[in-house]
């Protein structure tokens, strides 16, 4: 099964131990009403772990992503194992606003946060 996300604003954060991009779907006074965060977090006890938050529901861990694949304003991640916290999804797919401050995000953090699961595709 696969879902399908729409924003309008892609932004890319860098922590402590921690890359962020984070997707946003505002209305028209800013106020945020859904979002998705994607986090790559390095920890000295543990490995790399990818994590996924949309609206205050978080998942993720060392073996969340299969593979992502971006192709100009569509990201599609691909999940090792069903998410049950998102109904049984397998695939979600992100699209974004073609704006140049989206693209910049998506540049600078897309292989940041996803690393080796980003694959084929082009930017």
């Amino acid at each position: 099964m696969t879902e399908s996300r729409q924003y309008d604003t892609v932004a890319f954060d860098v922590r402590d131990n921690a890359t962020m991009l984070f997707f946003a779907k505002t209305t028209d006074d800013g106020d945020i009403n859904d979002y998705l965060l994607l986090m790559r977090t390095i920890d000295e006890e543990f490995d790399e772990s990818i994590y996924i938050e949309i609206n205050e529901q978080q998942f993720g861990g060392h073996n969340l992503i299969r593979e992502a694949g971006l192709t100009g304003n569509v990201l599609t991640l691909r999940l090792h194992e069903p998410a049950a916290e998102l109904g049984g999804i397998a695939d979600i797919v992100l699209t974004w606003s073609d704006t140049t401050e989206n693209q910049d995000s998506i540049e600078s953090g897309a292989f940041r946060v996803l690393g080796d699961t980003l694959v084929g595709g082009n930017a």
